[in-house]
């Protein structure tokens, strides 16, 4: 086992300490098991770091519960995943408040080439359990991997669909690996850790309270390319959900409704207001998400030759290649442009076959 693993787990268990905050200690003692050895003084120099933060990481006393949790991974199998690992969700590393530690049982690649996180209603309708299942059918020839918290109804048809037709599916729960909830979906469970995997950031013998579910609720947003809302009231967590997809610059789809029925409001509000695309079958998904390319058999687009490019365009093509897989809320703050700067040269270099747009709003370069 990593010897680092206890230092990891700690630091994921220090009260006060997010991922925010995990990820800014570790950036200025310059390592996770440095932080446990710095200086008083030169912790509270650290911006956000106050008194009570900084003499919790230095008593020390989070090293006994992350030996016991150490135990049950031993013993249960459990992978571990730190933000800074190889296989860490390349998804969830670009997500500020993403978590530090994750905690898997299973094998599903998340990482995978498409992913879809589709949440909703636990009041599930027939029409939405309807069109749920066609979704995911069409989701097949795609091969992707469909995410979900494992709730009633709309998360438990989109895991069980999924399990059905050979997807990998992960559920990522509000609690820790030592139980599941709700209770009724324990079956559910152990099949989608054989043919998928349970994710979670809590350690054992964390319940599944109330305020977990937010939390679970931003790595459903951040795992994925795409966050669907099958159905949803005008409140809950499906929109808070689509919310946290939004601010991670996700593509947030919505299935409309009736305006009469009730666990159709909270979709309708999203397309009215522009924050989900209007989603009536796989054809849009695939449309909006340019997953529809290989598949008609258009050929990729060829990034052009000796481009003549301005000292700006220069300065952000630049900026590209030292940060592979960048948002446009990272590159305003870090490239030192506008945002309206920013979005009309992005467009510039899209047409010019220097920068692509990938799912999640992501720019990656398409030249060395």
């Amino acid at each position: 086992m990593d010897p680092q693993l206890r230092f990891q787990i700690s630091l994921s268990l220090i009260p006060g300490v997010g991922g925010v905050t995990a990820k800014k200690l570790i950036s200025y003692c310059g390592g996770v098991e440095a932080i446990f050895t710095e200086k008083k003084h030169a912790l509270l120099k650290i911006p956000g770091i106050g008194e009570n933060i900084a003499s919790a990481v230095l008593s020390h006393k989070v090293f006994d519960r992350a030996e016991k949790e150490l135990l049950f991974i031993e013993k249960h199998r459990i992978k571990t995943c730190f933000f800074l690992d190889k296989d860490y969700p390349a998804r969830l590393k670009h997500c500020e408040d993403g978590p530090v530690m994750l905690f898997i049982k299973g094998e599903a690649n998340l990482n995978a080439p498409k992913v879809v996180s589709i949440v909703g209603t636990r009041s599930m309708t027939d029409y939405g359990r309807e069109q749920c299942n066609a979704l995911i059918e069409g989701l097949v020839a795609h091969n992707a991997l469909v995410v979900s918290g494992l709730a009633y109804g709309v998360d438990a048809c989109a895991h069980k669909k999924a399990l059905e037709t050979g997807l990998e599916t992960a559920a990522v729960l509000g609690h820790g690996l030592d139980r599941i909830y709700p209770p009724l979906h324990q079956q559910l469970a152990k099949r989608i850790a054989r043919q998928g995997a349970l994710v979670t950031e809590f350690i054992t013998e964390t319940q599944p309270d109330r305020e977990n579910f937010p939390k679970r609720n931003r790595i459903i947003a951040g795992l994925c390319d795409a966050v669907i809302v099958i159905e949803a009231a005008d409140k809950g967590g499906a929109l808070i959900t689509a919310n946290i997809a939004n601010s991670y610059n996700r593509d947030v789809f919505a299935l409309p409704g009736r305006t009469t029925d009730p666990y159709s409001k909270g979709c309708n509000v999203l397309i009215k207001t522009n924050k989900a695309n209007l989603l009536e079958s796989i054809a849009d998904l695939e449309y909006i998400m340019g997953w529809d390319m290989k598949k008609d058999g258009k050929k990729a687009f060829q990034p052009a030759l000796f481009v003549e490019l301005n000292e700006d365009e220069e300065k952000m093509v630049g900026f590209l290649r030292k940060n592979p897989g960048v948002g446009i809320d990272q590159i305003v703050t870090q490239a030192g442009f506008t945002v309206s700067k920013t979005t009309s040269m992005l467009l510039s270099l899209e047409f010019k076959g220097i920068v692509k747009l990938l799912p999640g709003k992501i720019y990656s370069l398409l030249i060395p």
